[in-house]
């Protein structure tokens, strides 16, 4: 053996012992971190642009989950959501300051006193500004017309059918209900107006409500303009509140302009399939034709600006009022003329619009998939999936 090699040998044992120690007293810890307190804060929104729309998820699968969303069609992303619990009604205040939604809850889940809601809600913070109870409201399946905002954004108005058809009339600016008006024999809500309202009526004719400055209601009637056991109205036909016009559109496909008031006006209804080039569609005295039929649920979305009313359609018999669209329809109201057909990826309960001059076009599937397609052209532009359960209405700035 070498020196240098015998040199080495000691110096190795040595190191060898030393690691022996260390190994017996454990191996080495570290020092315990510092945990931090975690504290709760609230994220708020930027200002809203008019492609941030609410969407409603009624959750039919458990209904008392209902949500309504916060969207940005132009990121398609989900930005918020708040409770909306069964069978609940959405509503945005015209300006953006706030949006408004109707519930019903009971104090043991699915039992217990019953409690009817209105809420209103912070649209960049979705903190609650205002949280009334109701003296009731219609615990029907959803429509879009079971809750409606004046065109000021001073009166929100609920339907109620317990114990008669009436309305709740809800201040904004006071933050209580400060009347409820009878419709007897009429239901749902179409605002006209700041202090004006017409519901439709079992016989065919509209009841018109009008407050005067201490809110006191007036009501007139139409004569009927539809036979309901006929060719019924959707409920969730398109209007304007600020003009008080509505587009009734029938379940055969004829569209009566309506311009409300406290003498409203009906005009004489033209054909949608008419506007396309193609034969009226029968009514329910000739159920088993099958043609181009409207259908859905929320069926019809207006952009105002250019007055374009856009029609999910499909092809079935007269009572399939209900199948979801398998085509879009663009209609000029002026020319009552079809502006193009969008055939559909897939079949969609669900339309809706906004109303800026680079629009977007909302559309859903079985999925529960929100399209997003170009409101010039009805090219798709992204799908935002698995927004929710079932998507249900839609509600976009300045409609």
């Amino acid at each position: 053996m070498t020196a240098d090699r015998r040199s080495r040998v000691p110096r190795a044992l040595a190191a060898a012992c030393i690691l022996t120690a260390i190994a017996a007293q454990g191996p080495a810890r570290a020092a315990e971190p510092i945990l931090q307190t975690e504290e709760s804060d609230i994220v708020t929104l930027p200002p809203g642009g008019p492609h941030r729309v609410l969407v409603e998820d009624g959750v039919y699968r458990h209904s008392k989950d209902g949500r309504v969303y916060v969207v940005d069609l132009d990121t398609g992303r989900l930005l918020g959501m708040v409770q909306a619990a069964y069978n609940a009604n959405v509503v945005a205040d015209p300006a953006g300051k706030a949006f408004y939604v109707a519930e019903t809850t009971w104090e043991r889940g699915n039992r217990g006193k019953r409690h009817d809601m209105l809420a209103a809600y912070d649209p960049r913070t979705l903190e609650p500004t205002a949280d009334i109870d109701l003296p009731g409201r219609a615990l029907i399946t959803p429509k879009k017309p079971d809750m409606a905002i004046s065109a000021d954004g001073h009166y929100v108005y609920v339907y109620d059918s317990s114990p008669t058809n009436a309305v709740h009339v809800y201040d904004t600016g006071l933050k209580s209900v400060v009347r409820t008006v009878d419709v007897p024999g009429c239901g749902l809500i179409y605002p006209w107006g700041n202090a004006g309202f017409s519901s439709i009526c079992g016989d065919g004719s509209l009841a018109n409500v009008r407050m005067d400055a201490k809110g006191v209601p007036a009501l007139t009637r139409t004569p009927p303009f539809f036979v309901p056991d006929r060719d019924p109205v959707f409920e969730h036909s398109p209007d304007v509140a600020a003009n008080g016009h509505v587009w009734f559109i029938s379940y055969s496909g004829l569209v009566y302009e309506a311009t409300l008031g406290s003498q409203s006006s009906i005009a004489k209804p033209w054909s949608i399939q008419e506007a396309a080039g193609l034969k009226a569609a029968s009514d329910a005295r000739a159920p088993f034709e099958v043609a181009w039929r409207p259908g859905g649920w929320q069926l019809a979305a207006l952009r105002a600006r250019d007055s374009h009313l856009f029609v999910l359609m499909h092809k079935g018999t007269f009572w399939t009022h209900k199948d979801a669209g398998s085509e879009l329809w663009e209609l000029d109201l002026k020319t009552h003329r079809l502006v193009r057909r969008i055939a559909l990826a897939a079949r969609s309960m669900m339309v809706g619009v906004t109303q800026d001059a680079q629009s977007r076009l909302m559309l859903t599937d079985d999925a529960g998939d929100l399209m997003v397609l170009d409101g010039a052209d009805g090219k798709p532009l992204r799908k935002i999936a698995a927004l929710g359960d079932a998507l249900i209405f839609t509600a976009a700035p300045g409609e």
